[in-house]
């Protein structure tokens, strides 16, 4: 077995790096993470471990996992109303789920860090101008000029400081009451009430009131039952921004271990999951829970050395894989990477991102993704994992609570649809195109029944062996 060697949290230094900024001024970037290594952790090393704990039970089939939020953050559209709206759209999504699925879901979030965005190119060109591409605010500007198109390491700074804040009003919205479900009708906003995926959660809810109102009556309420009144919410972020990470990284006083205290959960991008490179490197080291991505690009037995790498000891709830094939290509991509990993034996929670391989350009020039082929996306992965006997547990959405028009489609009985000519009205992304809070709404119900069916055919087939 070859011996790995020490790791430390600069040690990734020594590795190659992908998608980096190329900052001006290397005293600068030191002088900024000299100064967030002074700062206090965002999260803590036992948040992190009750998040591996929750997710050990998803290797175990007893719990879904809920992974969403935005995009890339901006700083431009900070404001507590977007937080709130994009938390409110997850627990009314978990609502669904938990409701359809009859087990526990784990809510984990992209807020409060997720900054920074890989790029296929590092310029980009307009009218014969080149400049560097935009890699995110927590990087450089998003207007097209030079000056807002160079990296600055300040804004480090104020993606830690807009990360607090978020975190801050998350958790007193997850423990202050708002969670309460009791709450769940006042959670649907107005754009989604009037549309028929706001018409069938009420009908939930009105379910899960009446079911709330005989707990009640047995003696469980808000008051005497927690479970009621609050939820737990983890972050999440890639982590693309290697000097931003280290310099959060604490080692806790109660372990010895070092986690990255950014976030609950960090994960690697298909574009940095380079075995030998800075991105992995740095990732084996620190304790939090860990996602990566799984394109179609991936052969088997680079994930089988990247699970190696990642989580050596088989931890359940240490890693994620989170799978995004694309619709046209998961039912051919997917199996073997399943299979693979099934036939070794090692604990994962298999996740599906069905955004990222469904990205098109429409013909007014918008980046986009068709509600349908998220749809189909998801749909095959179930198919593979129920062909595989494997569990399919969770899903990874890029959405928003926002009423944009980023994403075409949602055309079904559950949800109002927007056309390619409507992506002009609302398309407020710094990066990739957002499903809507009906969007949102529509997939949680189409999952929800996914997870039914699978329930009841394992207790078909149960009482087959029964019998």
């Amino acid at each position: 077995m070859v011996t790995k060697a020490k790791w430390t949290p600069d040690s990734w230094r020594s590795k190659p790096v992908k998608q980096a900024p190329d900052y001006p001024d290397a005293k600068a970037v030191a002088a900024v993470e000299a100064t967030l290594t002074r700062y206090p952790p965002l999260v803590f090393a036992g948040e992190a471990r009750r998040l591996k704990a929750a997710l050990a039970e998803v290797v175990a089939g007893k719990a879904f996992l809920l992974q969403g939020g935005d995009c890339a953050e901006s700083f431009a559209e900070f404001h507590p109303n977007n937080i709130r709206d994009t938390f409110r759209v997850l627990l009314q999504m978990a609502v669904v789920l938990t409701y359809g699925a009859a087990c526990p879901v784990v809510k984990v979030s992209r807020m409060a860090g997720q900054f920074a965005k890989p790029r296929s190119a590092d310029t980009e060109t307009q009218n014969g101008v080149t400049l560097p591409a935009y890699r995110g605010d927590i990087i450089n500007g998003m207007e097209f000029t030079a000056a807002s198109r160079q990296p600055d390491p300040q804004r480090m700074l104020q993606a830690y400081s807009q990360s607090a804040a978020t975190l801050n009003l998350l958790r007193a919205f997850a423990q202050g009451g708002y969670a309460d479900l009791h709450r769940v009708h006042s959670w649907t906003q107005g754009f989604v009430a009037q549309s028929p995926a706001g018409a069938r959660y009420q009908e939930l809810a009105d379910r899960l009131t009446e079911t709330l109102d005989f707990m009640a009556a047995c003696g469980l309420t808000s008051e005497t039952t927690p479970q009621i009144r609050e939820t737990d919410l983890f972050t999440s972020h890639e982590a693309l921004l290697l000097p931003y990470e280290q310099s959060l990284t604490r080692v806790d006083s109660t372990t010895g271990d070092c986690y990255d205290c950014s976030a609950h959960m960090l994960w690697i991008g298909d574009r940095t999951r380079q075995p030998d490179g800075a991105h992995i490197e740095f990732a084996r080291g620190i304790k939090n829970p860990i996602g990566l991505k799984c394109g179609p690009s991936l052969p088997a037995d680079d994930l089988l050395k990247l699970i190696d790498i990642l989580n050596p000891e088989d931890e359940p709830g240490r890693l994620t894989l989170v799978a995004r094939m694309g619709a046209d290509k998961v039912d051919a991509k997917l199996p073997p990477l399943v299979r693979a990993v099934k036939k070794s034996g090692r604990k994962v929670v298999w996740c599906c991102d069905p955004m990222h391989g469904n990205t098109i350009v429409s013909k007014t020039g918008y980046k986009t993704r068709q509600v349908e082929s998220v749809l189909r996306e998801v749909r095959g992965f179930f198919a593979v994992h129920e062909a595989e006997g494997t569990y399919a547990g969770g899903v990874h959405f890029e959405m928003t609570g926002q009423d944009v028009t980023e994403c075409i489609g949602g055309a079904t009985p559950l949800s109002r649809a927007v056309s390619e000519t409507d992506l002009a009205d609302r398309y407020h992304t710094h990066c990739d195109p957002r499903l809507n809070a009906g969007q949102a709404l529509e997939l949680a119900f189409m999952i929800a029944e996914e997870l039914k069916k699978k329930r009841a055919g394992q207790a078909a087939a149960r009482a087959r062996a029964a019998s």
